[in-house]
């Protein structure tokens, strides 16, 4: 029997598991698969509305109670770095980049293990193997590249970003560095060089995943000019991070049935169920 895709995709909710950003909150997705011809378009679609990509997944939180995580991405054209991201440039000067095709490699997975044996020891990546690595890094229906940053002098790999080229930004999609060099700032600098290769390219956006106010891991997403997060079913510029809350309450967010409904899909109207 021959099994077709269909036509629309199917959108799905994770069963509630703790929240790793805010201590006593409970987090869940709803997310769809990015599969088939259509995969590159619905991809750009759904990132502009909040969504972000894993593998072959694209997921955007869905709290029951919570309205926390928000869609955020530099706004290129309003970008002006500050006196500490300029000393972060100039700091890691010295580096070379090299974009390459989505493909994982041995020096790429030691790097990753020291990152999150020192940053991320209890997080929910801790326990990945090689082999979990590698999907991460290869398993992209869409078009993506891994930006290497290295030390000539050491010939060593300092930093490393996956990233996705959408039609109107880079997705960084996710990224890890040496936890040596604490002073150079490298997760900053990444972002600062990824904004430097979307203006030569003309893309107007960087989209940096979630920012989560009140969360401590996300305080340095705050800190760039021209910010826009996704809330209210558009973007929004953040002039302000204190005036974001980290909202808790039974009405803060929609029903699943209303945000799958709200979900513009590429040349459709929006989803109803």
């Amino acid at each position: 029997m021959r099994h077709t895709l269909p036509i629309a995709p199917q959108f799905y909710v994770t069963a509630p598991q703790p929240c790793p950003y805010l201590l006593g909150r409970m987090e869940r997705k709803l997310f769809t698969a990015l599969q088939g011809d259509g995969a590159e378009q619905l991809n750009n679609s759904l990132s502009q509305q909040g969504f972000r990509r894993s593998q072959n997944v694209l997921y955007r939180p869905s709290c029951a109670e919570c309205s926390a995580c928000l869609s955020a991405r530099i706004n290129i054209a309003n970008f002006t770095p500050s006196r500490s991201q300029k000393r972060s440039l100039r700091r890691n000067a010295y580096l070379k980049r090299r974009a390459i095709s989505p493909w994982a490699s041995e020096d790429q997975y030691a790097l990753f293990r020291r990152y999150l044996d020192s940053r991320h020891a209890d997080g929910g990546m801790a326990d990945m193997d090689v082999f979990e690595f590698a999907a991460m890094i290869e398993e992209t229906p869409i078009r993506s590249r891994v930006v290497e940053y290295s030390d000539p002098a050491q010939k060593q790999l300092t930093a490393v970003s996956l990233t996705d080229v959408l039609e109107d930004g880079l997705s960084m999609v996710y990224s890890f560095y040496t936890p040596d060099l604490p002073k150079n700032s490298l997760g900053t600098f990444m972002i600062l060089d990824h904004i430097e290769i979307a203006r030569e390219a003309g893309l107007p956006y960087v989209y940096l995943g979630y920012w989560v106010p009140g969360s401590p891991k996300m305080n340095y997403k705050a800190s760039f000019s021209g910010l826009e997060v996704y809330t209210g079913n558009r973007w929004q510029p953040m002039h302000n991070a204190e005036a974001f809350e980290s909202n808790l309450h039974p009405l803060s967010t929609d029903p699943i049935a209303e945000q799958v409904s709200n979900i513009n899909l590429p040349d459709r109207s929006p989803v109803i169920r």
